[in-house]
């Protein structure tokens, strides 16, 4: 495994063009990263050491971060999960990356505390586990790790970068977003690595890693909220169960979320340049089929299956 404990010097990374002819991903540990999100990666690979009651919600980007923000939140502060009709859930659960390591060589001190002596913190990361490795590995935290249909990903990708302010001088093309997602250009990417090193931790250690798809939650939910909370240690009891997984899985629903004015506003404190409506688009599953040729849906199953079927993973086509 590559050693990240050097001091990181930009410079000395790979990089390449993703979106004109001024915009780079830079390469660290086989992986491509935003050049403003570096250091983070850099700083949690090197220094976040996650306490055993943690609970670390890792997924590639536009899979299902919010949707899980929102169902565990709710899930470990069941008393206090009102919040979220006043907070985005990007603001209740952080990103290690960006808001705790993201500006400088943080500590884990740094991250902020749990709402009271008896809850956990909930944190989140797009790191790929084979950076985490060596941390997660050797930790008893609860992974939680979200994935979603490639072709669903990349048409959300498509659309949350053509919110970046940068897209208002420059859209990213969708054709360009194809060609550069099959190559794994994209950041956090490649996709397929991504998720397959999370699934393998899944399958290794499963009393700390739960994996689900954006699909099957989306299917079912309260089969698999109440998964969820019992992964977490959060089992619901009592005579009134079904109540109370239905008013989690409600409150959280896209339908409700999308339409706090939290989520609705034209500002995110925590992600420059972005509304925080941008995190609420349309939440469903197929939408990749109002924008991919029958061309273009052939190319990327091709490679769907050679990266996930051929390993066992029958999974996004």
């Amino acid at each position: 495994m590559e050693d990240f404990s050097l001091d990181l010097e930009l410079s000395s990374l790979p990089k390449e063009k993703w979106w004109g002819d001024d915009e780079y991903l830079f390469q660290l540990g086989g992986f491509w990263h935003l050049p403003q999100l570096i250091h983070g990666v850099h700083g949690v690979i090197n220094h976040f050491q996650p306490l055993p009651s943690d609970i670390i919600l890792a997924s590639f980007p536009k899979t299902g971060t919010t949707w899980l923000k929102a169902l565990l939140y709710s899930i470990v502060n069941r008393s206090s999960k009102h919040r979220l009709t006043v907070e985005n859930p990007h603001s209740l659960i952080p990103i290690l990356e960006y808001n705790t390591y993201g500006t400088t060589h943080a500590s884990a001190t740094a991250i902020p505390p749990s709402d009271t002596n008896h809850s956990r913190r909930i944190l989140s990361t797009h790191i790929p586990y084979q950076l985490l490795a060596k941390t997660l590995d050797s930790s008893e935290c609860r992974v939680v790790y979200v994935t979603r249909n490639p072709k669903d990903t990349l048409v959300s990708t498509w659309h949350f970068v053509n919110k970046w302010a940068r897209a208002k001088e420059e859209r990213w093309p969708f054709q360009v977003a194809v060609e550069k997602f099959c190559r794994g250009l994209i950041p956090s990417g490649p996709y397929y690595d991504h998720v397959m090193g999370y699934r393998n931790l899944s399958l290794d250690r499963p009393k700390y890693a739960h994996f689900l798809t954006y699909e099957e939650l989306k299917n079912d939910p309260k089969t698999h909220v109440e998964k969820l909370a019992e992964f977490l240690g959060y089992p619901f009891e009592g005579e009134d169960v079904d109540a109370q997984v239905e008013e989690i899985v409600n409150g959280c629903s896209f339908e409700v979320l999308s339409n706090h004015e939290v989520n609705k506003a034209e500002g995110f404190p925590a992600r420059r340049g972005l509304p925080s409506n941008s995190f609420f688009r349309k939440g469903v599953v197929g939408d990749y089929e109002a924008y991919m040729s029958a061309e273009v849906v052939d190319k990327i199953d091709a490679l769907t299956k050679e990266k996930f079927h051929s390993f066992g993973f029958i999974y996004g086509v």
